[in-house]
């Protein structure tokens, strides 16, 4: 035996041994992952592009996991500047430390690395991570997450032939690195010039197949927008789409020619190879934007010898099409998701709302230069993460705590440009409205959390908007689209302590300020609610050298 194999064994024992452990000990198992982040050219759109690569792949290695598994990632940084990994649509249960943001943890230096370990805690689903800093997402480093049901907990369907990720989004071919300059000098870099499928594009992308399929069986396509600006509909050459989940949550199963799937989206549906053995195209195109771009690849029957037809079916047109396909979402009240108790046991419209937040974009100039925001305020990042600052307790000189309304201003003025926190009571019920009164998409994330998305509508939200709420099976969920010149509105408990970063998924308005955090403290300063601050935890800024608080009291 070589030594690299008897090394590759030595290692392959050792996990093993660890895992058998944790059982040994009661624990969830345990999945590991080393990552060697780098950067590598690839031929995206015909031209050489300076990606990140994870292991030398783009994208990135898919985790597979089952509900509680506990994930250990390795992320050795070989960039040449500071690097985190968010994990979308994970909810961290009392585990803030590991979201992976500028507002959670201090940078990944060059030359390091970090350890990341947390689990989707009564999670199932598709997911997505990719680096957060800067626009380092529109340089990839971008992967699938998709976390199975625990044995005996029921399914409501069948299990496929195979599982399949396709992560869908837009491309630009500017460096990344050039593209955070454009904005850092008020400059916008516009719209995208390509879609990229699972990677490639173009011929790249039809050949060879994305996959192979055998007549008669049935597939799940896990469908992620990793894109940075544009909402994409995905749709199968002579093939309908069962939607069976979305987000973590079981959809009542209804079938679709195409989907509208937004930045930052995931959803998993299930086709049946059901058509004339032959090559058929799928196909992803912009929407909602000038000068529409698409990308093609060939889902492949065993054995077939038949390209595909040239007739691509065209995509829907317009916003009210797209917001009808929302509103035909609905939660699956019957279904088990990550526990064995139905998902409509949570009778989420019976609860009395304590408080209302509306969120408007706000958009202006300062020096001249273009910024975002909520309610007046630009987020900007502090040198000192929000979440070590609060726990410290040396907030003082990073941030100061609500210094955003509940309310839009009544007459729109100059952007406050500051680190933008507010608080939540530890598990109070509360309506959040997103406004958007921009002419272009959005689509806004909350990390931590599960949301129900109970109502969207065009112009400005007011209170009797709540009569068109859906309050009996509305999709649980981590992320919505908000329409030009339209609202959304969401529900939610915040049982959830730590900080959680609320942000616009168009990298463009989250980079220059559309985006803040919401800080959720249990009163009882109990591990029963949070964990304390990993020991290997990352230190920077003011927390440099400080003694550990208190632990947090025993559960």
């Amino acid at each position: 035996m070589t030594t690299t194999r008897m090394a590759a064994a030595a290692a392959g024992v050792l996990l093993v041994a660890v895992a058998l452990a944790g059982v040994a000990r009661g624990e969830d198992p345990y999945v590991f992952f080393e990552w060697k982040v780098t950067y590598g050219t690839k031929t995206l759109l015909d031209a050489p592009q300076k990606v990140i690569l994870i292991n030398g792949e783009f994208p990135g290695p898919r985790i597979n996991c089952s509900s509680n598994n506990n994930i250990v990632v390795n992320v050795f940084n070989q960039l040449d500047e500071p690097l985190l990994f968010t994990w979308n649509g994970m909810q961290h249960r009392k585990n803030s430390w590991q979201d992976g943001l500028a507002g959670t943890q201090c940078p990944i230096a060059p030359g390091t690395n970090y350890t990341y370990k947390w689990q989707p805690k009564d999670q199932i689903g598709s997911f997505f991570y990719f680096p957060s800093l800067g626009m380092h997402r529109a340089a990839g480093g971008y992967g699938g997450i998709s976390v199975v049901s625990r044995l005996l907990i029921p399914v409501p369907f069948d299990p496929p032939a195979d599982d399949h990720m396709v992560l869908i989004g837009d491309w630009y071919t500017k460096d990344h690195a050039a593209m955070a300059k454009m904005l850092d000098a008020g400059k916008s870099f516009g719209r995208p010039h390509g879609v990229v499928i699972n990677g490639k594009s173009g011929k790249a992308a039809a050949d060879p197949p994305m996959f192979t399929v055998e007549a008669g069986k049935t597939y799940r396509l896990r469908v992620c927008n990793v894109g940075i600006k544009a909402s994409l509909n995905f749709r199968i050459q002579g093939h309908d789409m069962k939607l069976v989940e979305m987000e973590g949550s079981h959809t009542v199963q209804d079938m679709y020619d195409s989907l509208d799937v937004h930045v930052g989206h995931c959803l998993s549906v299930l086709v049946d190879a059901d058509q004339k053995p032959g090559d058929y195209y799928a196909v992803a195109s912009t929407r909602f934007i000038h000068e529409a771009k698409s990308v093609s690849a060939v889902i492949r029957y065993a054995g077939s010898s038949t390209p595909p037809s040239p007739a691509v079916p065209e995509p829907p047109a317009g916003w009210a099409w797209s917001i009808n396909q929302w509103r035909s979402f609905r939660w699956n009240l019957t279904a088990s998701a990550a526990r064995p108790n139905p998902q409509g046991s949570y009778h989420y419209g019976q609860i009395n709302i304590t408080r209302t937040i509306r969120l408007m974009v706000s958009r202006g100039h300062i020096d001249g230069k273009l910024k975002y925001g909520f309610n007046g305020v630009s987020h900007v990042d502090a040198e000192t993460p929000l979440k070590l600052a609060e726990y410290f307790n040396v907030t003082d000189g990073v941030f100061r705590y609500n210094q955003m309304t509940d309310v839009p201003p009544a007459v729109n003025g100059p952007l406050h440009v500051v680190p933008n926190v507010i608080t939540a009571e530890f598990r109070t019920f509360i309506e959040i409205i997103f406004e958007n009164p921009e002419k272009s998409m959005d689509s806004v994330h909350l990390d931590g959390y599960a949301f129900f998305a109970v109502g969207m509508g065009p112009g400005k939200w007011s209170a009797e908007e709540r009569k068109t709420y859906n309050l009996l099976d509305g999709v649980s969920r981590h992320s919505v689209q908000v329409y030009p010149r339209s609202w959304t509105a969401i529900m939610l408990t915040f049982d959830n302590a730590g900080m959680w970063n609320v942000r616009s998924n168009i990298w463009e308005r989250h980079y220059l300020g559309e985006q803040l955090y919401i800080s959720v403290v249990s009163p009882a300063r109990s591990l029963r609610d949070e964990y304390n601050m990993p020991e290997n935890a990352l230190r920077c800024g003011k927390v440099v050298g400080l003694p550990l608080p208190p632990s947090y009291l025993p559960a």
